[in-house]
């Protein structure tokens, strides 16, 4: 079985990665970011460093689902190949930041890549607002991410949105941040419960 968290950032993917690894006993899987050698100057300089920053994590999420495929256990993925593609590099290419050409370049290969690998067996979205993004990137306190401004944030949400509505072929299913707290143990509860019923049902749910 192979699920994967998406949503904006600060939506809270990490924290339910390790919640789910830990009640279910998957292998978590989390995005390459504290390691990303282009990370810290991309924000400094978007244009410049936009095309190496979505291809270093092109190349680690394929390695993952290269990875993923040949797992004898259940994995719980922090961020999936199909955020990177549809939201952060679209998102780069509409602002200016890439380049036809490199844009296209980037396109190519995953195109290439996608032959290769599956879609999860349920995509979680984490819906989350403006404010509270906000908050939980000042919370968590990593300095690259301060400077980070609340218009490229909004343009993340509604490529979230487009993308979850109209553009993922699979399985998804919607937690509205607004409604659950990871710390509060009768949130988590009914997470499970939500999960448990989405991963037993063929339609998407959005709660």
């Amino acid at each position: 079985m192979y699920i994967a968290i998406s949503g904006n950032i600060g939506s809270g993917k990490t924290t339910l990665t390790q919640l789910l690894a830990q009640h279910y006993h998957w292998q978590p899987r989390y995005e390459a970011v504290e390691y990303n050698p282009y990370l810290e100057d991309y924000y400094g300089n978007i244009p410049r460093w936009s095309f190496n920053l979505e291809v270093y994590f092109l190349k680690e999420r394929f390695k993952d689902l290269l990875a993923i495929a040949q797992s004898p256990t259940p994995i719980v993925q922090d961020r999936s190949i199909f955020e990177g593609v549809h939201i952060f590099t679209a998102c780069n290419y509409e602002s200016g930041a890439l380049s036809q050409r490199d844009y296209q370049t980037y396109l190519d290969l995953f195109e290439q890549m996608m032959t290769m690998v599956r879609l999860p067996d349920l995509m979680i979205y984490l819906r989350a607002d403006i404010p509270y993004l906000i908050s939980n990137i000042q919370l968590r306190g990593r300095q690259y991410e301060q400077q980070m401004q609340l218009d490229y944030l909004a343009r993340l949400n509604d490529k979230y949105e487009d993308f979850i509505q109209n553009k993922y072929p699979g399985r998804v299913l919607i937690l509205d941040k607004t409604q659950y707290d990871f710390t509060r143990p009768a949130d988590m509860l009914r997470i499970y419960d939500i999960i448990d019923s989405a991963l037993g049902t063929p339609s998407t749910l959005g709660l």
